[in-house]
C-alpha cells in the first residue's frame, strides 16, 4: 500500500511539472512576434516554427505508444517534428518558410496532443501498478527536454533583432561593487562525479552514470568567471590575430568566420555595445564574457593557463577544506534558491559577476552554478558503467564524437532541477551563441 501509494504522489507530482515545464516554453515563445515566426535567428538551427511542434511531438514520441499504447493521429508531424540540428552535424538547412505548416495547424496538433497525453498519464496514476515500469524516468525525461529547450530557445531568440520581441523585462539594475579577480588555491582532494544508479531514488541522464572517485592534485582557478573586462585586453592585444594562440581547427573557423570578438559583442564608433535579450546596451564590463570553447581556450593560452577540466570544477565547485567531504551543491544542501545565484529564469541576462556572495562555495569560488555555463578542458565521454537509456538511446551517445566538450554549473535560463552536482552539459567548440563562460587554471 505504502509503495503504491508513494508512486501515486511522484506520478502526480511529474505531471504537475510536465504542465508547469510547458507553461515555461509557452512564455518563450510568447515574445516572439507572429511575423517572425518563421524566421531563423541562426543558421545552423531550424527556424522558431518547428520548435512550436518540436517541444510537443518529443513527449508524444516517448510516450504515446510505449508508455500508453496510444495511436498516432497525425504521423507526418510526429516526424516532421521529431528532430532538432546538431551544429556540428554538416551544412546549413536550406529550408523555406512555405515548406513548414501553418502556425494554427501545429497549435491544433499540439493541444490534441497535450490532452490525450494527460488523460493517459491520469489513468497511470490512478492504477500505477499496470503501468509501464519506467514511466517515471520517461516523464522526467520529458520534463527535462522541455526545460533545456526553454533554456536553448533563449540562446536562438538572442539572436533574433529586438525589434521582432516582444520584451518581457527590464534589465535590474544591479548594485554591485566591482569585484576582484584573483587565483583560489584549491588543495588537493576528492571529486565524486556521476550518480549512484542502485540508488534508483535520483533522476539521471545516462551520461551521469555511474559515480566514480577522482583524486585531483592541487590547483589554483579564478575566484571569478572572465569578464568582458578581463576578454577586452585579449581583443585589443591582438588575440584573435595570434595563430598561436589557436588550434588549428579553431584558426580556420575564425578565418571562415571573420571572427574578431565575442558573438554578443558589437563595435559602434567608440563604444562597444552588447546585445541583451530585449536590446542593446553598452557593453556591461562586469558581466562574465560568453564566448565559444575555442575562444575561452585561446584567451587562457594567452595567459599561460589553462580551462578546468571537469574533475578540477567538481572540486573547487563541491569540494571542501576536508579533502573527503563534499556538498551537493556549492553553497551547501539547500536547494537552489534566488539568493545563491542567476539561474531558474529568473532573468534573461547575466548580472555582475560576484553578484550572489551566498552562492560561493565552500573555498570562495564564485558563481559556479548560474550566471553562465562554464566551458571544461574535457571532452564529452562515458563515464565507466556508461548504459544509454533504452527508450533515449541516443540522447548521448549520439555526441561521443570527440567533437563536444563538457560544460558545468547552469546560465540564467537553466532550470533548477538541473543544477544538480552530476549534470553535464555539452556543446561543439565553435559555437558562438551559447550562454557560456569560463574561467582559467594554474596547475
Amino acid at each position: 500500500m505504502g509503495a503504491t501509494a508513494s508512486a501515486v504522489r511522484i506520478r502526480n507530482d511529474l505531471h504537475t511539472r510536465l504542465i508547469n515545464a510547458r507553461t515555461r516554453t509557452d512564455q518563450v515563445f510568447r515574445i516572439v512576434r507572429e511575423d517572425a515566426l518563421y524566421d531563423r535567428p541562426i543558421a545552423e538551427r531550424h527556424r522558431i516554427i518547428f520548435y512550436i511542434g518540436h517541444v510537443e511531438a518529443f513527449d508524444w514520441n516517448l510516450l504515446a505508444q510505449r508508455a500508453f499504447g496510444l495511436q498516432s493521429f497525425h504521423p507526418s508531424f510526429d516526424q516532421l517534428f521529431a528532430f532538432g540540428i546538431d551544429p556540428v552535424s554538416g551544412g546549413l538547412p536550406t529550408d523555406q518558410p512555405r515548406d513548414w505548416p501553418a502556425r494554427e495547424e501545429i497549435e491544433q496538433y499540439n493541444q490534441q496532443l497535450r490532452s490525450e497525453l494527460d488523460e493517459a498519464i491520469a489513468r497511470a496514476m490512478r492504477r500505477p501498478s499496470e503501468g509501464h515500469p519506467q514511466l517515471a524516468s520517461m516523464l522526467e525525461v520529458a520534463v527535462e527536454h522541455r526545460m533545456m529547450h526553454a533554456e536553448t530557445l533563449a540562446y536562438m531568440l538572442h539572436q533574433l533583432p529586438a525589434e521582432k520581441k516582444i520584451p518581457a523585462e527590464h534589465a535590474p539594475a544591479w548594485k554591485t561593487p566591482r569585484a576582484k579577480s584573483h587565483l583560489v588555491e584549491i588543495p588537493a582532494g576528492r571529486a565524486t562525479l556521476g550518480l549512484q544508479r542502485v540508488h534508483g531514488d535520483e533522476f539521471g541522464w545516462d551520461n551521469e552514470f555511474e559515480t566514480h572517485e577522482v583524486r585531483v592534485a592541487d590547483f589554483a582557478i579564478d575566484n571569478y568567471n572572465v569578464t568582458n573586462r578581463d576578454f577586452m585586453l585579449f581583443v585589443e592585444a591582438g588575440g584573435y590575430s595570434e595563430p598561436s594562440l589557436w588550434d588549428k581547427e579553431a584558426w580556420a573557423w575564425k578565418k571562415k568566420e571573420g571572427v574578431q570578438h565575442p558573438a554578443f559583442w558589437r563595435r559602434a564608433g567608440n563604444l562597444w555595445l552588447c546585445r541583451t535579450m530585449f536590446g542593446e546596451i553598452r557593453l556591461p564590463m562586469d558581466w562574465p564574457v560568453y564566448v565559444s570553447h575555442a575562444e575561452a581556450t585561446a584567451y587562457a593560452k594567452w595567459l599561460g593557463r589553462k580551462l578546468p577540466t571537469e574533475e578540477q570544477f567538481h572540486r573547487a565547485a563541491y569540494g571542501t577544506s576536508d579533502s573527503e567531504v563534499e556538498r551537493n551543491y556549492p553553497w551547501g544542501e539547500e536547494a537552489p534558491e534566488a539568493r545563491y545565484g542567476n539561474f531558474d529564469f529568473a532573468h534573461w541576462d547575466p548580472s555582475p559577476v560576484g553578484s550572489y556572495p551566498r552562492g560561493a562555495s565552500a573555498l570562495g569560488v564564485q558563481d559556479v552554478v548560474g550566471n553562465g555555463w562554464e566551458w571544461t578542458s574535457t571532452e564529452f565521454k562515458p563515464f565507466p558503467g556508461f548504459a544509454a537509456m533504452p527508450f533515449y538511446p541516443g540522447y548521448s551517445a549520439n555526441f561521443f564524437d570527440g567533437k563536444h566538450y563538457v560544460m558545468k554549473g547552469g546560465s540564467p535560463r537553466t532550470a533548477a532541477c538541473m543544477l544538480r552536482r552530476s549534470f553535464r552539459n555539452w556543446f561543439q567548440p565553435h559555437y558562438p551563441y551559447v550562454y557560456a563562460t569560463f574561467r582559467c587554471v594554474e596547475d
